[in-house]
């Protein structure tokens, strides 16, 4: 039984049944299930001279999907699977991310979209997104060397957002750039599994998190993340010297947010989310802490900077809906680095109605069209489900009324609607992560000018899911889609 790699088994319990279990012990005379009083009273089955190594399965990170004593060969284990080159990348953020193929076009497909060639070589070259970040007042405002280095770790960390960041008027831009990395730091902290000695060691820096990291211009974090997250916490006190030189009312709702989001992350830190989340309303839950606050934060942002009415600051439920909706297409396309990473979100409510097993991992590698059709079952309820956020999503955006603050929050949200279009039906998240292309990512810019262009791409992948939709009735999202439509 053991020896079939169809069942979705650990391999952690394989390498244990085979050699010790059931395989016969060191010396082939039974294994400790076998003998349980000489379990429990020696230690003749446990093994204190060889180290041992976990490979996940070649479909999930391109191993071989074995484990065994790390040091029963020369060689370290090479990994098998085909790839992107992005794997094993160690510029890469912790966890799974960058150990995970992913699924993208040929660059020939690519090129074929003539409309989308256009529009990059436009966003490139002839109208791109213009930064603010050199602008007088800004650099009459703050340390010049402590920002560059802001503006180079915001990059690094995330290129997608600091295009939208640099081109915000500069009364906002060093704001949201801030909150973004304070935000980001936060999350680097709780996303490292491997840093703390326990959780409630973790739990009790993320608590402290506003008082620490906000008040002491002297503190930082050194080994804690991988690479870019590491550095960022590292040379902390240089976004500290940019966070003191913000306005009052900014630091304070910074500081507020971070407070509220590192209690919500403490919530989560003892939960056992290898299996997801445990129901619709604490995926919710969850989404709120991390992406939710985020939107509040930034309306409370927009509005103390004047460019935006005051009254945006209290659009409480449309700002949470605005992140959720961002939150909940991360999850839904990260399904399979966020199992492999031993920390998935998924409802178990949702996914427990398809998977045959009773098990996450039942989706990453079906073997029949039945275990397919039901892996495909599931996403789909997950998309539908993420669409419910649309229509308030566009009535928030519908309240902006500085241009480049309705792009900032507009670009993303047509980002999201696009990557769940692509996601729909595709039997491709469960064996990597799918993106749209990159010319359709500058097409959906170019075309995120005002409330009009994001109707019109809200109507283009709206039409396009509801298309797929044969079943959207029983569902009960045909009223919402329609709205859109």
């Amino acid at each position: 039984m053991f020896a079939d790699k169809d069942l979705l088994i650990s391999p952690w319990f394989r390498l244990i049944a085979n050699r010790w279990m059931i395989g016969g012990g060191e010396n082939g005379k039974g294994g400790w299930w076998d003998d349980l009083d000489r379990t429990m009273n020696t230690d003749d089955f446990c093994d204190y001279e060889n180290i041992h190594r976990f490979d996940p399965p070649t479909e999930h990170l391109g191993g071989g999907g074995d484990a065994g004593p790390w040091l029963d060969t020369k060689e370290a284990p090479s990994a098998n699977g085909t790839v992107e080159d992005t794997v094993g990348d160690a510029s890469k953020k912790q966890g799974a991310y960058g150990k995970i193929k992913t699924h993208k076009e040929s660059k020939l497909s690519q090129l074929m979209h003539i409309d989308e060639v256009c529009s990059a070589i436009s966003l490139l070259y002839i109208n791109p997104l213009k930064s603010n970040l050199e602008s007088d007042n800004i650099k009459k405002s703050f340390d010049t060397d402590d920002l560059a280095f802001c503006d180079d770790i915001l990059c690094k960390v995330s290129r997608s957002f600091a295009a939208v960041i640099r081109q915000l008027p500069s009364e906002l831009l060093v704001d949201v750039l801030i909150f973004y990395l304070v935000l980001r730091a936060l999350d680097t902290i709780e996303d490292d599994m491997t840093f703390f000695a326990s959780n409630d060691e973790k739990v009790k820096v993320l608590l402290a998190f506003h008082k620490t990291a906000l008040v002491d211009p002297e503190w930082k974090m050194m080994g804690c993340g991988e690479e870019d997250e590491r550095r960022l916490l590292e040379e902390f006190p240089k976004c500290h010297s940019v966070f003191a030189a913000l306005r009052g009312d900014s630091r304070r709702v910074i500081s507020d947010i971070t407070l509220r989001m590192a209690t919500g992350m403490a919530e989560f830190v003892g939960k056992d989310l290898g299996q997801g989340t445990v129901d619709v309303q604490q995926y919710n839950r969850y989404c709120h802490f991390v992406a939710g606050l985020v939107g509040e934060g930034l309306s409370r942002l927009f509005s103390a900077s004047g460019l935006e009415k005051p009254a945006l600051a209290t659009e409480l439920y449309l700002s949470d809906q605005m992140g959720l909706f961002l939150q909940k297409t991360n999850i839904i396309r990260d399904y399979l680095e966020d199992y492999v990473d031993g920390r998935a979100f998924w409802p178990q409510t949702v996914w427990k109605k398809y998977s045959a097993s009773g098990d996450l991992g039942y989706f990453a590698n079906p073997a029949t069209v039945e275990h397919e059709t039901a892996a495909l079952n599931c996403i789909d309820e997950l998309v539908t489900d993420a669409l419910e956020l649309v229509p308030d999503c566009l009535s928030y955006l519908s309240k902006l009324r500085c241009a480049e603050v309705f792009r900032f929050c507009a670009i993303p949200q047509v980002m999201a609607i696009a990557t769940l279009d692509k996601c729909y039906h595709n039997k491709d998240v469960f064996s990597g992560v799918v993106k749209i292309r990159k010319g359709m990512s500058c097409a959906l810019i170019n075309g995120t000018t005002d409330i009009n262009g994001v109707h019109s791409i809200f109507h283009r992948f709206a039409s396009s899911i509801f298309a797929r939709l044969n079943c959207l009735v029983r569902r009960g999202l045909k009223i919402h889609l329609m709205s859109v439509l």
